[in-house]
């Protein structure tokens, strides 16, 4: 049974959460005795005598307990009058069935959650309502002539989380429901009467949650490491908290602290939140935001067969049951790859990320993988689909990439990289470093760089092409993407040695090797002095003037080569912050050293 809350809603109408409650049972349920009232809002009989006690001296109920003209127009303040539903994001974790619709078009049992969402509001009689989108903005517009919903876009939905995304409706809040889109409701949770503010969690234990339920119903913070009640999202704020949370994100975001936050950071007032707790149980209320969720919530959705599940059915001969254990890995800066086992043995797959298919050539990549097949530069595919850029491979356990400040790792993949490159591999293609600094350029459709001096920087650095075409140079299969993520370290059953393999070839072609030099450098982002040791690492103390001259060249045109990558990228809403910025330093500050040396 719950306990009184002493603490009252509103100071200036002192009704008890108790007191709410029992008020809310007499008007929604028509209880006509303490037992049924008991029943309906969980409290003890001597609870609900207290709370019937109290209403009355209060005025909200009369002699016959009866709902006064007094409670009904509280009742009538406090009701919702409006909805907004998150639906920005990108839904990482739902790879691999999230590329053609965003989270929120997830069905179960044919229905999309997003509809299903708007439907129980509509039912429990809001119809004022806004949906926040992002990724895959112009899929949701068809909501607004079905349903009359409003829509918002949230520019910044790659690259910030869903504090933002409430940040830009805070106009809106009051008397509000906040729905996050990937909750699947088996009954409606919303109602056409609420009379405080809450915060919906579940009855499931997750140690990922930040918040547990206390005695007297309130949402307090949990230990580190310790269970919570899982977080749901759902919440209903009424004005005096509404007004209290946009002041928070408005504080919040002003500090550009809280890019990363969720919304409900701002719920916090020190070591508890300052709404109460809804407990739902968690057969009611299920998040949706993994394929295997899905799968446990619908095995019958037609949505489980993405084209990437069937692929890997076909290279893995395998049925869509048997893959399991699907766990997103950190988004990369071209693709989105995840883990997953089939019958015990685990893989990743890869998966392009936005605007890759204009990017890369998939063909010349599977041409890539021909030349350097079965020569332990890298695993090979178990399976690659150059038409979609699927690629899969086994995964290796205890994996960990370069470490671009530890001198034993740099000794170790300077090495290997001198070995691959004493190979003089051929392919048919090259990858031109000026042609794609012009290719990327063009990318932008005409939009102006976002630096002020770029026409300068460039015509900088595209003059000294002529040095880098007249100086001497091999001409060989070049990895291009030689940074120390891809040189990843690992160990085999069966040997404690750690091992070295060179990942990532999409980016590869017929090119001076000396590139993956600059390469490693501006993604390190190393200074001058930092560049010049890893160079002489890889020479072993023998390169000569001219070649750690061309060097720098290759640094400053790979530096406004992949500032001008980034650019595009950030038109996508895809943005990578220092990295971007310093890229197109290394196009300035290396201009300048090659100078300096060829004078």
């Amino acid at each position: 049974m719950k306990e009184v809350k002493e603490t009252t809603v509103d100071n200036n109408r002192s009704l008890t959460i108790q007191e709410a409650d029992i008020l809310l049972a007499l008007q929604g349920q028509g209880c006509t005795t303490q037992r049924a009232l008991a029943e309906a809002a969980g409290y003890s009989l001597g609870a609900v005598n207290n709370s019937l006690n109290g209403l009355l001296k209060k005025g909200y109920l009369n002699d016959s307990r009866d709902i006064t003209d007094a409670a009904k127009k509280v009742m009538e303040e406090r009701a919702p009058r409006n909805a907004i539903i998150l639906a920005a994001g990108m839904g990482m974790r739902m790879v691999p069935i999230n590329q053609s619709f965003p989270k929120a078009f997830v069905e179960i049992e044919g229905e999309r959650l997003i509809e299903r969402q708007i439907k129980q509001l509509r039912e429990a009689g809001v119809y004022d309502i806004t949906i926040v989108v992002g990724f895959m903005k112009d899929s949701f517009e068809y909501l607004i002539d079905k349903y009359g919903v409003a829509l918002v876009y949230n520019q910044d939905y790659a690259i910030k989380n869903n504090l933002y995304s409430l940040r830009s409706v805070l106009d809106r809040l009051g008397n509000t429901y906040i729905v996050p889109c990937d909750i699947w409701c088996a009954e409606n949770p919303f109602s056409m009467r609420e009379m405080y503010s809450w915060y919906m969690v579940s009855t499931r234990q997750d140690i990922d949650s930040a918040v547990r339920v206390n005695r007297k119903k309130e949402l307090v913070r949990v230990a580190e490491h310790a269970c919570g009640n899982k977080m749901i999202g759902i919440s209903y704020l009424m004005k005096p908290e509404a007004d209290r949370i946009a002041g928070q994100i408005e504080k919040m975001t002003a500090e550009g602290r809280h890019e990363g936050d969720f919304w409900e950071a701002a719920l916090f007032d020190g070591d508890r939140m300052f709404v109460n707790a809804r407990v739902a149980s968690e057969e009611d209320v299920v998040e949706i935001n993994t394929y295997e969720q899905l799968r446990e919530l619908d095995a019958d959705s037609s949505q489980l067969q993405s084209d990437a599940i069937r692929s890997i059915m076909r290279a893995l001969e395998c049925r869509h049951d048997e893959i399991k254990d699907i766990a997103v890995l950190k988004k990369g800066m071209t693709n989105r790859s995840f883990v997953f086992t089939v019958r015990g043995d685990k893989y990743i797959m890869r998966i392009p990320g936005e605007g890759t298919n204009r990017l890369i050539d998939r063909k010349q990549e599977a041409d890539v993988f021909k030349a350097i097949s079965g020569l332990g530069l890298c695993d090979d595919p178990v399976y690659i689909k150059p038409e979609k850029g699927y690629k899969i491979t086994k995964y290796l356990e205890g994996i960990r990439a370069c470490d671009p400040e530890s001198e034993s790792d740099l000794q170790r993949c300077m090495k290997k990289l001198r070995r691959f490159h004493s190979l003089k591999l051929k392919v048919d293609h090259e990858f031109d470093l000026f042609g794609h600094i012009e290719f990327y350029e063009t990318l932008w459709h005409g939009a102006p760089s976002i630096y002020q001096d770029y026409r300068t920087t460039k015509e900088n650095v595209m003059s000294l092409r002529r040095y880098i075409e007249e100086a001497d140079k091999d001409w060989c299969l070049t990895h291009i993407d030689a940074v120390p993520d891809n040189f990843l370290f690992y160990r085999t059953a069966d040997s404690t040695e750690e091992h070295l393999q060179l990942t990532d070839w999409e980016y590869s072609g017929m090119q001076d090797p000396h590139v993956d030099l600059a390469m490693f450098c501006i993604y390190s982002l190393y200074d001058r002095e930092q560049c010049d040791h890893l160079i002489d690492i890889y020479f072993e103390n023998r390169c000569d003037r001219s070649t750690r001259v061309k060097i720098y060249c290759y640094i400053a045109v790979c530096g406004l080569l992949w500032s001008n990558w980034c650019e595009f990228k950030r038109q996508l809403g895809v943005e990578f912050g220092e990295y971007s910025l310093r890229q197109y330093h290394y196009a300035k500050e290396f201009y300048r050293y090659a100078k300096e040396l060829m004078a």
